[in-house]
């Protein structure tokens, strides 16, 4: 059973979305300099790389990543593919072509991830709101993007999130969906179990498995 590991490696050099905490990885400890264990210093936003974001991102007193179920994080999910010269995800192309439960968009922002630059990229394709309420009156539970927002850049008032996260609809961003075909999969998708702050994401592990 081929897996697919869609999540982005986190590294001192990859893009964060403007305005966010950036991502700095140092040595805590270290064995080459006579201490007694290697241990490695974490510091970064919760929306970093390959990211789960909760309905309390955006909505005051909505519920926070801890009580996200798990059985939506986990499930039959659809890739979905664009053309590359698509620059965002309408109403028709999700009402021709989304059918699960759980969708991820593959997009050619997932070539982005593949030069390894530092630099954030604001041409990326992203989910009008028209699509995303679409989706939600459809009742998926999931929706996935290959790149760090869902929302167009520069988008005020967060509407595309809003529509989404205000139902329920658990949000993915920054996933690389390089090398995956279009088609069925099942998602395992595990966000950090973090109980402090405000509760409005955490980075994840995702991958997918093939069905049969």
């Amino acid at each position: 059973m081929p897996i697919y590991d869609i999540s982005v490696p986190l590294t001192n050099e990859m893009p964060t979305y403007p305005g966010d905490f950036g991502i700095e990885i140092t040595d805590w400890s270290s064995l080459a300099k006579g201490d007694s264990a290697n241990v490695t210093h974490l510091n970064f936003g919760a929306h970093t790389g390959t990211h789960v974001d909760a309905p309390a991102h955006f909505i005051e007193g909505a519920p926070k990543l801890e009580t996200l179920p798990l059985e939506v994080l986990i499930g039959r999910t659809q890739v979905v593919e664009l053309p590359d010269s698509c620059s965002s995800i309408d109403r028709q192309f999700v009402l021709k072509n989304c059918r699960e439960s759980r969708v991820l968009f593959k997009t050619r922002n997932s070539a982005y991830w593949q030069d390894q630059s530092t630099e954030f990229r604001k041409e990326f394709v992203y989910l009008e709101l028209e699509a995303a309420r679409y989706l939600v009156e459809q009742g998926v539970k999931l929706v996935g993007i290959d790149y760090l927002s869902i929302e167009q850049f520069g988008q005020k008032d967060h509407p595309t999130h809003i529509v989404l996260l205000s139902h329920g609809v658990v949000i993915v961003e920054g996933l690389n969906l390089t090398g995956v075909s279009p088609g069925e999969y099942e998602l395992i998708c595990l966000p950090l179990l973090i109980r402090s702050g405000k509760g409005d994401g955490s980075p994840a592990r995702a991958i997918l498995r093939t069905l049969n």
